[in-house]
């Protein structure tokens, strides 16, 4: 396994991701979409989720599959970035045909990000105009750190932010995505090194190796400290063009989620709403034995995908939390 040309989810063919933020609000949306729609499930392994249209990816339900998929900001409020995807969706002709009504699907998760020192005194809801701007911007390259869904995410002792990876497995491609703000940490006790450090591909997030002492004691958090102890959440989606089922997404998701507890510890607690969405482009014919290591190749692409995106983040004035690299100096 390698990783794709651009080392993106949108290394899978068809898909494209486009971000918007606010770096008064410090906060922003990722939008991820394709010019058809797209097979999708969801696993949730966190206590403190909060989605939009979720119900609709389970196996058992009719609807055959999304428009979008939107990762946002914003707590609560950011639900409503999906409704400003909707919309301009909906303007492109674009959505499930129900007789000669057209209503697109678009799914939403967000995470908490309202005390991250960003001015927070809107009047309007900002969010569905970030959301149209996202859908807008979406394209194959896009930036990742401190912008989209991660412009004002943080770890347990840094900036979180927006990541992405990508792996082709004898010829199919699968690929992360992910916004992090998790109450965990992504470095070891050193503060220099990944927990995700052995997965690194060349010096994607900086070569700063795996920990030469590894220990299982945890730093005390920054995060619950300056912002909220319950104010976290870490959600992604992976995806490939291998053609899989709801159900066999669904699969997707939850193996995905064993790269989110290598990447950050701890995680899936009770103050987190990790959520992992699973997307198919429906492309390729693959063995169905062969979703196990489509499994283990999400859950890699997402640990490496959280990685880079706190290498990535850049500081922003009034920032209650360094980056990584800012500690490293």
């Amino acid at each position: 396994m390698i990783p794709g040309p651009l080392n993106l989810i949108t290394d899978v063919p068809g898909l494209r991701v486009g971000n918007a933020r606010d770096d008064v609000l410090k906060s922003g949306v990722t939008v991820l979409t394709a010019d058809a729609p797209f097979t999708a499930s969801v696993a949730v392994h966190g206590g403190a989720p909060g989605t939009r249209e979720t119900d609709l990816l389970a196996p058992d339900k009719s609807a055959p599959g999304v428009d979008a998929l939107v990762l946002s900001g914003g707590s609560a409020f950011g639900l409503a970035a999906a409704q400003g995807v909707m919309d301009a969706l909906h303007a492109q002709g674009r959505g499930f045909p129900v007789f000669s009504a057209r209503v697109p699907i678009v799914p939403a998760a967000i995470l908490f990000d309202l005390l991250n020192g960003g001015d927070k005194e809107w009047g309007e809801n900002p969010y569905p105009a970030l959301g149209r701007a996202a859908l807008q911007a979406a394209a194959e390259r896009f930036d990742l750190g401190s912008v989209g869904a991660g412009t004002g995410a943080q770890t347990a002792r840094y900036k979180g932010g927006l990541g992405s990876a990508s792996l082709v497995m004898e010829g199919v491609s699968v690929g992360a995505l992910v916004a992090v703000n998790p109450m965990g940490c992504v470095v070891t006790g050193s503060g220099r090194h990944f927990h995700a450090g052995a997965f690194e591909v060349g010096n994607e997030y900086g070569g700063l190796g795996v920990d030469p002492t590894p220990s299982i004691a945890l730093r005390p958090s920054l995060k619950a400290q300056t912002m909220a102890q319950q104010g976290n959440t870490t959600i992604a989606v992976v995806a490939t063009d291998a053609r899989l089922d709801k159900a066999q997404c669904h699969r997707l998701a939850v193996a995905a989620h064993d790269g989110m507890a290598r990447a950050i510890l701890p995680a899936h607690t009770p103050m987190d709403g990790d959520l992992v969405f699973a997307a198919s482009t429906d492309a390729r014919e693959v063995d169905p034995l062969a979703l196990a290591m489509l499994g283990h190749a999400a859950s890699l692409c997402l640990s490496r995908a959280i990685a880079r995106a706190v290498w990535e983040a850049t500081p922003t004035p009034g920032d209650t939390l360094p980056t990584l690299r800012e500690t490293l100096v």
